[in-house]
């Protein structure tokens, strides 16, 4: 069992604590990124996970990957070249104050990459699975035919292919979104999205319900879920429901859709300490599961699990192991001390 994920990484840079920009003098450096989160994620879980992407020859692409080589994963696929590492600058919310991000990612490496970059065959080679997310083809006019080429190849070779939808309103507009995501999404055998992508990508909206306020319906998100696997024949559909009370405190579940039966995890409450990446961990617990025979209720439990316990980490990449995520789906939630 092989998995590629194909995207960005960047450069994030933070303000210590919940310090906001205007009053830091210095920043915290990481690195982070949608399809680099859950290949960081998938290889903790001890999956064999290669990473593709095109970054500078500089120390800060090379710092990039080596970081990506720390936890597991197999950067050998990696292309060189380009300018510039994308960055991303978070400020953390707190309380009634959300979090705030700024992008400084133009002309970034994987941005200007084209289609001669990548072999798409050789990528692709002994692999099972490939994942995606809509940040990449958001990119640019280039990234998004990368995208194109690289789900074809995929589908060519017999691979799962998985897309968490993930729309950044800062990145592109709706109609763009919509006009790029419907082709790729002919593609896709498993949509992961959370309870607002579908209605900011395809215009599919659950119905009494309000993600401002923190009100999810759970028979809005089977009509979404339905309407998803009805427009693009997806074999599974996956949403993560986020009820939000303040920056710091949300409640985490989920929802998965097989075509025939909904599926709804346990939900958690949880006082987060980073909640970016979320989204990035529950796909790869979905990702595990699938890969390890689950059932649809167990995988889920997984997933959801294996992205509760993010929001307690600090940076992107969710650094849990599968015996950590088995005992929180299980249902031992206390977090007493382990001894």
């Amino acid at each position: 069992m092989k998995v590629i994920t194909f995207g960005e990484i960047m450069l994030r840079l933070a303000p210590e604590g919940y310090l906001r920009f205007v009053q830091a003098d210095s920043y915290g450096a990481t690195y982070g990124g949608g399809e680099a989160n859950v290949a960081v994620s998938l290889a903790g879980f001890g999956v064999e996970t290669a990473y593709v992407t095109k970054l500078p020859k500089h120390e800060i692409g090379q710092a990039a990957v080596n970081k990506l080589r720390a936890f597991g994963v197999d950067t050998s696929l990696i292309v060189r070249g380009g300018d510039r590492v994308g960055i991303y600058f978070l400020e953390k919310g707190a309380s009634q104050r959300s979090s705030k991000v700024i992008y400084d990612r133009a002309h970034s490496a994987i941005a200007t990459a084209q289609e001669s970059d990548f072999d798409w065959d050789k990528i692709f080679q002994n692999a099972t699975w490939f994942h995606l997310t809509g940040i990449t083809p958001a990119l640019s006019e280039s990234a998004a035919s990368l995208c194109m080429a690289a789900c074809k190849a995929a589908r060519a070779k017999g691979l799962t292919v998985s897309c968490d939808l993930n729309y950044r309103a800062n990145l592109w507009s709706r109609q763009k979104a919509q006009e790029v995501m419907s082709r790729l999404m002919e593609y896709v055998d498993i949509c992961v999205a959370n309870e607002e992508d579908a209605a900011d990508v395809f215009g599919i909206k659950a119905s009494e319900s309000d993600v401002t306020s923190g009100k999810i319906s759970h028979d809005g998100y089977k009509e979404v879920a339905s309407a998803l696997k009805n427009k693009f024949d997806f074999k599974q559909v996956a949403i993560t429901l986020r009820e939000s009370f303040s920056a710091n405190d949300n409640n985490w579940s989920a929802m998965l859709y097989d075509g025939s039966n909904f599926y709804f995890s346990q939900k958690y409450g949880v006082h987060i300490v980073d909640r970016v990446g979320g989204g990035d961990s529950f796909s790869a617990g979905l990702i595990y599961g699938h890969l390890n025979g689950m059932e649809a209720q167990e995988k889920l439990e997984f997933a959801v699990a294996a992205s509760c316990l993010k929001h307690t980490i600090e940076g992107d990449f969710n650094f849990v192991s599968v015996d950590e995520v088995k005992k929180l789906a299980a249902g031992n939630a206390s977090g007493r001390v382990q001894r």
